[in-house]
């Protein structure tokens, strides 16, 4: 074979290459985009909590549904206090009830609580932060409960086999825009009947421009 014609077929060949592995990196682009729910400062409460704030036997009653399945967002809410004896009035109550009490407040939050809440997926609440709630009946006073959540994707088993994800997983992804952003250290939490969803909490997503509509890419 002359040597110009090696080169045509060696031409042919990567570009045959190039192209068929092309149309599959695409494809999964387009398939990992994943929904992004902004999280503000809110608090699950504790049956027992729940009684002293708003009196015993209390039941929230619904404001609106959140996309989780069972979830809801309550008309009823706390004041939280910090340390300094700082305060932030209106801080809403999340459905269902939980075994523990658990406050998630932002960065911006606890600087203006005076309160140093750890980074912390849901429910690991070991040595967190100290809080006080107070609501139309009475106070809470929490040793410890107060955290600044981890970012997170909530998907059930399909959605988990079609990303490739596991539970427990922490991935990367890009938020595309004019203020790019590439978010690291994302926990997967794979649980049946979730909604595939990534959570951030206001901080994060006001650095990364994020508004209603806006989806987050899996980075491979």
């Amino acid at each position: 074979m002359e040597e110009t014609q090696l080169i045509q077929k060696i031409t042919e060949d990567v570009l045959r290459l190039v192209t068929q592995r092309g149309a599959p990196v695409r494809e999964i682009e387009a398939d990992s985009r994943i929904p992004i729910g902004v999280s503000v400062r809110h608090v699950h409460l504790s049956r027992e909590d729940l009684d002293k704030l708003y009196g015993e036997g209390y039941e929230l009653t619904r404001k609106n549904d959140l996309t989780q399945p069972g979830t809801f967002a309550a008309n009823e809410v706390v004041t939280i206090v910090g340390k300094r004896l700082r305060s932030i009035s209106d801080v809403r109550i999340l459905a269902p009830l939980r075994k523990q009490t658990q406050v998630e407040l932002t960065r911006t939050d606890c600087i203006i609580l005076g309160v140093d809440a750890p980074v912390r997926p849901s429910g690991d609440l070991k040595g967190s932060a100290p809080i006080v709630m107070v609501g139309p009946k009475g106070s809470v006073n929490l040793s410890e409960g107060a955290i600044r959540a981890n970012r997170h994707i909530h998907c059930d088993e399909s959605d988990a086999k079609r990303l490739g994800f596991k539970d427990g997983d922490i991935v990367t992804v890009r938020i595309p825009g004019e203020k790019e952003t590439i978010f690291k250290n994302v926990q997967v939490r794979v649980v049946p009947g979730s909604v595939l969803e990534m959570h951030i909490d206001t901080d994060d997503a006001n650095a990364a421009d994020v508004v209603c509509g806006t989806y987050a890419e899996l980075v491979r």
